[in-house]
Formats: C-alpha cells, structure tokens, sequence
C-alpha cells in the first residue's frame, strides 16, 4: 500500500467514525432518546400549528392552530370574534353613523374593541388589501354577505394570510358563534358565551309576558318596509322568549345580496300582512319610530292605537353576543 492509498484509507476511516458519532448522539443514551423526542415533538406542533378549515368561501390550509393576529375584514364579524376573546389586532369599520362609535364600531361592541386595543384596519367596505398587509395578520377573518362581503377580494386576500369567510345572514348568531370557536381552537369559550345567553333567555322568558298577538319585526325604509323572517337571527331570539314572529308578506319582497333572513315590500303589503300584529322595530331612532306610525298606511293599525309599538334599539339590526343582550334587555324592559 503506497503513502496516496493510504491516506485515502484514512480519509475513509475517519469519515465513518464521524457519522457513527452522529448516529450515537441522536439515538444512542438518555441523552439521544430526549433529543430524538424532542425532534419528533417539533415535528407534532408543526402539524398541529395548521389546520384546514372550509368555510363559506373555500377550503382554506395552513390556518394556525392558535391565531395571534386577526384582522377582520368584516365589521359584523367582528363582534363574535370580541366576544370569543379572539386575537383581532385591527377592523373594518364603517362610516360613523348612530349605530357606531366615532371610528366606525358598532356600539355594541366598541367599548369591548376598546378594551382590547383594537385598531381600525380601513373605513368602507371593500377591503384595502395594502393596509392589511401592513398589520401583518396571521389570519383574516371576513364575511361572505352583507354590504362587506369579501368573495370578490379572496385571492387577494388569501395571499395576505389564510383568509376565513362566512355567511351571517342565514345562521343564528350561536350558531355562527360555535362555528368559529370551532375554526379557530376556541370550542370552549365559544361554549361559555352560547351558555351565559341561553341562561339569560331562560331567565327572562319566565320573567315576561308575551302578548297573544304575533310579532312583526320590521324596520322602516320610508318608501318601504323590511320584514324579518322567523329564521332571521332577530326571529329566532324572538321566537326563544316566547313569541311568535310574523311571516312576510306572501310574494317575493326585495332582498339584499341574496339575503334570506329579510325582505322589503311596500308599506301598503307590510300593514296588510301586519293587521293585528304588535310592531317591534329594528334599528330605529325613537323619532323614526313615531314617523313611520303617524303615516296613513299606518296608524290605524291596532298595534298602534293600542300602544303596542316597540323599540328594539339601534344595534339590532346585526346580532352578536353584545347586541343579542341589549335586546333581551329591551324586551325584559317592555314585556316584564
């Protein structure tokens, strides 16, 4: 064996010696038993740092497991992520108006938003997908109805971060509340707000006498009137306290987004149907209330020459946990 082979063998030797050193650290001792669990522990968070969700715009991958920074899309979403106690770092919000706080929140959660430092994201509502870029999100959350409807703005969105979108008008907000404790890891919370509300039902149901006639939940649009269904998220609260809530007017009324919790018809339509109906009115001022009754097409229903006109308040006309109790409330005050 000449000086060149056998350096070459020694090259070999040591090369072999190195990865048989290698191959004892990680699996040989307790030493190397801990560092390989530990591998493959790192290898489980992994996985389970992800998940896939379908929801109402897609299937979307790679959702995290424990969100950090939501921004919502969706200023109606909003208010169920609040009250699971979600991460949202930032919001959509709206135009300022008697139903919001000075930057756009609805009032019924904003003190909640407040609480949590949550930012505006944008006022309008069509995402400005740059600005949410700029909040760095780990998840965005949206919706697939309503007047911030999302669909069109996915892909855009989704390039962003996973991007979760969901329908709000033709579930109940439990429902909707479960759905997303589910999507998000938060099952449990989502449990307690769904228990604290059907507690508070049951409490005030046995509180209240509900009239025997049904109840029209309307809401005035001057040259119109939106009728709510029974299925909407308003019926189905209704229909738990106690009462009966009237069917629209027969025929297809006008919806919005194809919407299927409301419809508008004509005013004339509404009071036919209405007849002997107690009127509950959503999102109206008191002043709007008392103009919409003194109309002609009006104020010779019964409902209203017998004072059984009702102010569901302002923040009904979207329903979360938040603005779900503040009816309640508003019923316990009138009915009990």
């Amino acid at each position: 064996m000449n000086g060149r082979q056998l350096r070459a063998r020694l090259r070999g030797v040591a090369v072999l010696t190195a990865g048989l050193l290698a191959l004892t650290a990680c699996g040989g001792g307790d030493g190397g038993d801990a560092g390989a669990k530990g591998d493959k522990s790192g290898g489980d968070k992994a996985v389970a740092a992800a998940r896939t969700v379908k929801h109402d715009a897609g299937t979307t991958e790679k959702v995290p497991a424990e969100p950090k920074r939501i921004v919502s899309v969706s200023v109606t979403m909003t208010g169920h992520l609040l009250a699971l106690d979600a991460p949202v770092v930032a919001s959509q919000a709206t135009p300022p108006s008697v139903i919001t706080d000075k930057q756009g929140f609805f009032t019924q959660w904003s003190d909640a938003a407040a609480k949590n430092s949550v930012k505006v994201a944008y006022q309008g509502f069509e995402p400005d997908v740059e600005k949410v870029l700029a909040l760095k999100p780990d998840l965005i959350v949206g919706a697939s109805s309503g007047a911030e409807n999302a669909e069109k703005f996915y892909d855009k969105l989704s390039a962003v971060a996973p991007t979760l979108l969901y329908r709000h008008d033709d579930v109940s907000w439990q429902d909707l509340t479960a759905r997303l404790g589910k999507d998000l890891g938060l099952e449990k919370r989502a449990g307690e707000v769904v228990a604290a509300h059907d507690k508070r039902v049951g409490e005030v149901k046995a509180a209240i006498t509900v009239p025997k006639q049904s109840a029209a939940l309307v809401r005035d649009n001057q040259s119109a009137m939106t009728v709510f269904t029974p299925e909407s998220a308003q019926g189905r609260l209704l229909t738990s306290l106690g009462f009966t809530v009237l069917e629209p007017p027969a025929g297809k009324g006008q919806t919005q987004g194809g919407r299927s919790d409301f419809a508008e018809f004509s005013q004339e339509k509404v009071a036919d149907t209405a007849k002997d109906s107690s009127l509950l009115f959503v999102s109206h001022t008191p002043e709007e209330i008392t103009a919409a009754t003194e109309r002609p097409v009006w104020k010779d229903l019964s409902a209203v020459k017998d004072k059984r006109v009702y102010d569901l308040g302002l923040d009904t006309f979207r329903l979360d946990y938040y603005s779900a109790g503040n009816l309640i409330d508003k019923i316990e005050k009138a009915f009990g």
